[in-house]
């Protein structure tokens, strides 16, 4: 069987589909093509109007469209493709990985339920506002239930893992990352649940229409009957309206104190109109006394009653509308209670003509999507305070952004591609000079890796980055092919600190975590991966990993029906042993993927052991001259005083970087060089 085709991404399905804002979800955000009604479809009562028949087209089992002309599809040829399925006892599968560890979700972050008809499933669906929930589609119904449990994004500091949930979060201590214990578990519901942490402040994206400012688990009332609409006028869809006005709401960003870590305490919630799908902190070396945080907002907009201030209005109607813009909080570190919005960038806007919707996707290939729509949103910004820019995966676009000033950041260039449907995150290669964005094309919640899905779509792209100039390079995508039943498409991910390498460790859903080597822009290809078989057989349930990061040497993967995940990496031909220790020499004490660091590696031998292994492989130098400085080096590492060898042979190095095949060789002669001269006690 096959799974529901909904382009429906995180947070903005679990708050548009709640008040059924489908219709008003394919206007605003690509969705994928549609194949032939089936035959149940077809004999739908006529009576239904087009927004019932959408939904239930959306979540109605349908077969994968044909491949287009010129595109490839996925390998079926390769193992991952038939893993077993299972809950907890699905098939695994894995090449340069290992799995260390892994614990369930607690209990209270669990649905409970496996039938939309269950009490508790149609409790949830009034809690979080959705109207009529009993006429919705029962797939529709149960994805959207299992959302308001699902796992989301990880932030890390010192021995502490904080991983999010769409009903809080979780805390853990990683002192063994083999033995993940769980500290406490904060209830806190409103999705996404995205997580940031800066000292003693944990920060956390709030979405929903369920989120209450005392972090209630109760929800609101339900939804009364919408009052009969006008029909909408010709060429508009049906919008349906935002739930009713609730003083004690919230959406936006929460500040909690963790200095009792098992006692998180709420200290501030900075509510915003559109609430927060994401968000970003900011650090600014110049004012230690502060941090900021980038708000992305990507659903509906609340109305002024419930938040003075919020318009939905076009720009060309009310030029201070909350669509086209980011916020940016400002948090004062010794008084978080102070934390207010202090800037909205129009990062979109048209600077010869002032026009708030100055950027477009250009067209897409979804759901007859050719004609191009404005872009008013950003998803995910990843700053890369480094190189004093930001990248922004902002729905129709890729942007690149000046941050030098954290308060305002200014757009310097917007990328856009037919292949991509919703550009969803970004990171920088760790010299800042190439940007991999995510095409989170089926929302998550699709299929989107079986074999007729084209590589190209839901795939990375990947830019070069010069001048303050992106161009595009290559794509890559999960080169396995997964079932029907499995949501799978790019998402959360970030690099893994090989030296001489651009490694990308990413997480696709029920397509599993894949590590991307894109040294070479052009031609990307995989290292290392991990799979589990689908949840379920015959029906898509939501699942898969929403991010793997990787934090002081260990891989963790947030499952998003699952649970927590450890990892190591193991050599393989494309990743030697030494690599892996080079990267585990790489050592932070907090880490907010969004918000990227620059890497620099101690001046250690096992860093030059891991150079000398990528000269081997690109057979950079001779293999009398590899085998050499392996000698050399192993030999100083066991003696002090055998290291004048190893400067003598540095400036033959050098001599062969600026006759080196390709880039990436010459930087890691060079690199090496500069180890040889004064490698580190």
């Amino acid at each position: 069987m096959n799974p529901l085709s909904a382009a429906l991404r995180s947070a903005v399905v679990a708050a548009l589909v709640l008040f059924s804002g489908l219709s008003f979800l394919r206007a605003q955000n690509p969705t994928p093509a549609t194949p032939a009604p089936t035959p149940q479809a077809a004999a739908q009562p006529a009576d239904k109007d087009d927004e019932e028949k959408e939904e239930e087209e959306l979540f109605a089992v349908q077969p994968a469209p044909p491949l287009p002309a010129g595109m490839t599809g996925s390998n079926t040829n390769d193992p991952r493709f038939t893993l077993k399925s299972g809950m907890y006892d699905a098939g695994e599968i894995a090449q340069g990985m290992k799995h260390v560890a892994f614990v369930k979700k607690p209990p209270v972050f669990q649905l409970g339920a496996t039938s939309p008809d269950d009490p508790k499933v149609q409790k949830i669906l009034g809690e979080i506002a959705m109207r009529n929930p009993e006429k919705k589609p029962k797939q529709m119904q149960m994805v959207i239930a299992q959302l308001t449990f699902a796992n989301s994004d990880f932030a890390f500091q010192g021995n502490h893992l904080f991983q999010g949930n769409f009903s809080g979060i979780d805390i853990y201590d990683i002192a063994d990352p083999a033995k993940p214990a769980l500290l406490t578990t904060l209830v806190c519901p409103g999705g996404q649940g995205d997580v940031s942490v800066y000292k003693n402040l944990l920060f956390m994206s709030v979405e929903m229409p369920n989120g209450r400012v005392d972090c209630g688990a109760q929800g609101f009332a339900p939804q009364p009957p919408a009052a009969p609409e006008p029909p909408p006028a010709p060429g508009h869809k049906k919008v349906s309206p935002p739930p009713v006005a609730e003083k004690d709401r919230f959406r936006g960003v929460r500040i909690f104190d963790i200095s009792d870590i098992k006692n998180p305490r709420q200290v501030a919630a900075v509510q915003t109109c559109r609430g927060s799908h994401t968000h970003t902190l900011v650090l600014d070396p110049n004012d230690p006394e502060n941090v900021y945080i980038y708000v992305s907002g990507t659903s509906f907009v609340r109305q002024p009653e419930e938040l003075a201030g919020c318009s939905k209005e076009d720009p060309d109607k009310d030029p201070n509308t909350a669509l086209f813009r980011i916020d940016v909080i400002k948090v004062p570190v010794a008084a978080p209670q102070e934390a207010k919005i202090v800037a909205n960038p129009r990062l979109f806007m048209d600077p010869r003509t002032g026009a708030l919707n100055g950027l477009n996707n250009g067209g897409t290939h979804d759901m007859g999507k050719e004609k191009p729509e404005d872009t008013n949103q950003c998803h995910d910004i990843t700053v890369y305070q480094a190189i004093g820019l930001a990248a922004g995966a902002c729905s129709g676009n890729g942007l690149l952004l000046d941050i030098k000033d954290p308060v305002h950041p200014k757009r310097v260039d917007a990328v856009n591609d037919p292949n991509y449907a919703y550009w969803h995150s970004a990171s920088f290669s760790n010299d800042g000079s190439k940007v991999v964005f995510t095409d989170e094309w089926g929302g998550g919640l699709g299929a989107r890796c079986r074999p007729n899905d084209p590589s190209k779509w839901g795939a990375d792209a990947i830019f070069n980055l010069k001048d303050d100039k992106l161009s595009m390079a290559g794509y890559y995508k999960l080169p396995a092919a997964q079932g029907d039943t499995e949501n799978c498409v790019a998402h959360n991910g970030m690099l893994i600190p090989v030296p001489g390498r651009d490694i990308e460790l990413q997480a696709w859903y029920q397509g599993g975590i894949s590590v991307m080597d894109f040294t070479d822009p052009a031609h990307p290809f995989e290292i290392a991966y991990f799979d589990r078989g689908p949840i379920d057989p015959k029906q898509l349930v939501l699942g898969g990993f929403w991010s793997a990061y990787w934090y002081n040497g260990v891989i963790y993967g947030s499952e998003i029906a699952r649970g927590l995940d450890v990892f190591e990496l193991t050599p393989t031909k494309f990743l030697t042993q030494n690599e892996i220790d080079a990267a585990k020499s790489v050592r932070v004490t907090e880490l907010n993927v969004q918000n990227q660091q620059k890497v620099v590696w101690p001046a250690q031998f096992v860093v030059a052991k891991a150079y000398v292994d990528q000269l081997a492989r690109s057979q950079a130098l001779p293999d009398k001259q590899i085998a050499a400085l392996q000698k050399s080096i192993g030999a100083a590492e066991k003696s002090p005083g055998k290291r004048a060898k190893l400067q003598e042979m540095a400036p033959g190095l050098e001599a062969s970087a600026s006759a080196a095949a390709n880039p990436a060789d010459a930087s890691r002669l060079r690199a090496l060089a500069e180890i040889l001269k004064n490698p580190a006690a």
